[in-house]
Order: C-alpha cells, then sequence, then structure tokens
C-alpha cells in the first residue's frame, strides 16, 4: 500500500512539472507576433530650414533606415501639421544611399506659426506582414511675414526672370502688355501687379522646379517703365524687375512669333510709290525711252495692291474674342449676334480681326460663319 502510494505521488509530481512545459508551447505564436511588432524602421531629419517666410516653398529631407533588408516600398503618412500646404499629395522625392533612403518632402508656409507634420511610416514587404509603424514628430519652425513693398508683385522665389515682352496700344489711355516669365521654386499663380487696369494669365504652368507663365496687363500709356518686386529667397531681400514700354504697331498684343502680316507705314509705301511712277514719267519724257515705262507701271500695280480692301468675314453670334491666340486666352469680348469684321491676318487655328473700335484680337477658326 505505500508504495503505490509512492507512486501515485511521483506520477502527480511529473504532471505537475510537465504543465509550465505544455503552457510555455502554447505561446510561442503571441512571441512570434511580438517579434513582428518590434521596430524596424528609424528616422531622423537630414535638412530643415532654419527660418521660413509666410507663403515660401520648403522642402525638408529625412533618412529612413530599415533593419529589414528586403522589402518592398516605404510607405508614409503625413499629419498633424498647421500653417503647412503639403505639396505633391506628400509623395517625397527619393534618393537611395548607403543603404538607407533619404526621402524629401515638400511644403508651402501658410501662416506664421508653422509646424511640420507627423511623419508616420510603414515597411512593407512582399508579404503584407503587419510591421510595427514609426512616426517622427513634426518640428516647429521659425516664420515670419514680409513686409512688403508697394510694387511687390506677391512671389517669393529663388529666381525669377522675364524671358520675352511685347507691348502695343489698348485703347487711347492704355497700352497692353504681353510677357514670358519663369521663377524657381515658387508658384505663380499668385503672381499680381499693383497698378494695372487689368491683368491675367494666358498660360500659367505651376512646378515647384521650374514654373512658367505668359501673362498680361493693361496699363496707363503715362507708364515708360513697368516696374515691379519680388523676395529673392537666395539675396534675402527685394529684387526689382523692369519692362521698358516700347509700344509697337498692332492695337492689341500678340506673341512676336505669330505675328502674321506687318501693315505699318502704308502711307510711307504709296508716298514711295508714287515718288517712283513720278520719276519714271520725268525720265520717260526727257529720255523717251520705253523701258522707263517699268518705273510707272510695276509701282502702280503695287500701289493698286495696298489699296485693296482688306477681306471681311463674318462671325457666328457668341463667339469669344481673345487677346491671343490660345485656346485658353483671355476673352476681352463677346460677340452678341452675327458680324462682319476686317481679317488683318491668321495663324494656325485662329483668324486676327479687327474691331470697329480699332481693337485687335484672335477669333478661332470654328467660329466662322458657314458659306
Amino acid at each position: 500500500m505505500f508504495y503505490r502510494f509512492v507512486a501515485f505521488a511521483l506520477l502527480l509530481c511529473s504532471i505537475a512539472f510537465a504543465t509550465p512545459k505544455l503552457f510555455a508551447s502554447n505561446e510561442t505564436k503571441p512571441d512570434s507576433a511580438n517579434e513582428v511588432q518590434k521596430k524596424v524602421l528609424y528616422l531622423n531629419y537630414v535638412e530643415l530650414p532654419k527660418r521660413l517666410i509666410k507663403g515660401e516653398l520648403f522642402s525638408v529631407t529625412i533618412r529612413t533606415l530599415s533593419v529589414i533588408k528586403d522589402f518592398e516600398d516605404i510607405e508614409y503618412r503625413l499629419f498633424n501639421a498647421k500653417d503647412v500646404q503639403i505639396l505633391n499629395g506628400g509623395i517625397p522625392y527619393r534618393q537611395e544611399k548607403e543603404h538607407a533612403f533619404y526621402d524629401t518632402f515638400w511644403f508651402r508656409a501658410t501662416g506664421t506659426h508653422v509646424k511640420l507634420p507627423d511623419i508616420e511610416a510603414t515597411l512593407i514587404d512582399y508579404f503584407a506582414t503587419p510591421y510595427r509603424k514609426t512616426i517622427l514628430r513634426g518640428k516647429r519652425i521659425e516664420t515670419i511675414k514680409l513686409n512688403p513693398r508697394k510694387d511687390f508683385c506677391n512671389i517669393i522665389a529663388k529666381d525669377f526672370v522675364i524671358k520675352n515682352y511685347k507691348t502695343t496700344t489698348y485703347d487711347d489711355t492704355h497700352n497692353i502688355i504681353v510677357f514670358v516669365a519663369q521663377a524657381k521654386e515658387t508658384f505663380l499663380k499668385d503672381f499680381h501687379l499693383p497698378h494695372a487696369v487689368s491683368q491675367g494669365f494666358e498660360s500659367l504652368n505651376d512646378n515647384i522646379d521650374l514654373s512658367r507663365m505668359i501673362y498680361y496687363a493693361v496699363i496707363d500709356k503715362k507708364i515708360e517703365n513697368l516696374l515691379f518686386s519680388y523676395f529673392n529667397l537666395e539675396k534675402n531681400d527685394f529684387v526689382t524687375l523692369g519692362i521698358p514700354i516700347i509700344v509697337q504697331e498692332d492695337r492689341v498684343a500678340t506673341q512676336s512669333d505669330l505675328k502674321p502680316k506687318d501693315n505699318s507705314k502704308k502711307r510711307f509705301k504709296l508716298f514711295a510709290a508714287a515718288g517712283v511712277i513720278f520719276l519714271g514719267v520725268i525720265l520717260l519724257l526727257w529720255r523717251g525711252r520705253y523701258i522707263y515705262i517699268a518705273l510707272i507701271v510695276l509701282p502702280a500695280f503695287y500701289i493698286f495692291y495696298l489699296l485693296i480692301p482688306q477681306e471681311k468675314i463674318c462671325i457666328k453670334e457668341n463667339t469669344k474674342i481673345k487677346i491671343l491666340p490660345l485656346e485658353n486666352g483671355t476673352v476681352f469680348e463677346i460677340t452678341k449676334h452675327p458680324v462682319k469684321l476686317t481679317k488683318i491676318g491668321e495663324t494656325k487655328g485662329y483668324v486676327k480681326i479687327e474691331l470697329p473700335n480699332k481693337k485687335i484680337g484672335w477669333i478661332s477658326n470654328e467660329d466662322l460663319c458657314a458659306r
């Protein structure tokens, strides 16, 4: 009986010692899950601006290092920003070097209390493993507001250049200037001239690296040099740009490469041709040689050509008359009914016309009346 009791006690002890091992084996899956949830990404700032100006475009570069070698991508989520516009949808420009990602994000300061967004990084592998997310907390950056000059055009840029320009008469008291400009690290959609009677974009292409625009402005004829300033980020100061007002003969601006025909100095040409005819008559009467008839006939044909009335064309009702021959060109007048106007030139897809008030504009070929 005693031996049975001892054997039974030994059996109970063996079961008691075996039980913890059984429970330990059942906890291997949670430990494995904890392994997955360990931190696998490390983020830190590489480049941060020390000071910002309200309205400035700026970049922030972070370094992202992964302890996992084989993965598909690193995705970011940006949130909890203040006085900051996130550009490019929060997608960074990426460089890979020294086994790390150097990701550059672009922002715009919209206020004077800038706080960068928190950046949440997630490692994506080929098996959709739920790795732990890493968050880099956004920093605050000192931001100021400019005290602009009176001629400030609302542009804060690394560089701003006028590439081409043309000025023509708009009406009796105003000229119109059209110019092409480009700028670095800014959005030209904010461009505005302080002293223009009317102004706007003929075309606009905004990019962080290089923005480009075609802009028009109606200005007083008394202005001899159109001056305006922008804030240059490299010089940390206002820079003044000037466009000399040199009026050309068209009454509404056109791009120089689209100018169809030069009708200037018509009166001078008529007097010159008449002078040649008069000289031909004198020589013919003096020397009596018929060769001088050519000095009479050819200029006479030229005068006839100059005096031929310009072609009249019919324009449909509700036709939009534009300043420039562009699809998104600025409309300055719309016809209320079908009307016949003088055709003075044409370019690809557009006709140049003169209105009864002597203004010049462009219409699409589709707006011509059916013949």
